[in-house]
């Protein structure tokens, strides 16, 4: 199977952002669910106790994080049996419970878990989590599907699904064409 640069560059770009909206609005989520738990000080903190620092450190290796599960994304999605806006979303959902187990390790073995929220057993930080994990997929899906389309292709609509009245195109109730 032949990796396609671009396509696989652009898909990076597009985890970068997404993983770039989830930070920057980790103080708003953490209010919300009133959890103090943050990504890129949990990331930072394994480089350095400092805490700009950290969060500096963090930052950047959340962005990094984000454009390598962009990269790997934009290579797996269009092979994934399930309609293109749900890819996304559904992408982030596996890592999000399929790495939430390593909240025990992280409570157990981080060289700050004395100085972070304890995550495992929080049903909070689970959704917290959760949020910003959908958050992100979302995000990264249409994104990536936004800057992958094929060139001689429309974006592809979803108006058929959604319209603005929320009950469907009034063309398919009368078959007007």
């Amino acid at each position: 199977m032949a990796i396609d640069t671009a396509k696989t560059l652009r898909g990076a770009l597009a985890g970068a952002v997404a993983a770039g909206v989830w930070v920057a609005q980790q103080p708003l989520d953490k209010r919300v669910f009133r959890v103090a738990y943050d990504d890129t000080e949990l990331l930072g903190k394994l480089v350095t106790r400092r805490r700009a620092p950290a969060r500096v450190v963090g930052t950047a290796i959340h962005l990094a994080n984000g454009a390598l599960f962009g990269a790997m994304y934009a290579n797996a999605a269009p092979r994934l049996p399930l309609p293109s806006w749900s890819r996304g979303p559904a992408a982030a959902m596996v890592e999000n419970f399929g790495l939430w187990p390593l909240a025990a390790a992280s409570d157990r073995f981080h060289p700050a878990r004395k100085e972070l929220p304890r995550l495992a057993g929080n049903r909070a930080a689970l959704a917290q989590a959760t949020w910003r994990h959908l958050l992100f997929g979302v995000i990264l899906g249409e994104l990536e599907r936004r800057l992958n389309a094929p060139a001689d292709e429309e974006t592809t609509s979803y108006e058929h699904v959604i319209s603005s009245n929320g009950h469907g195109s009034l063309e398919h109730v009368v078959g007007a064409s």
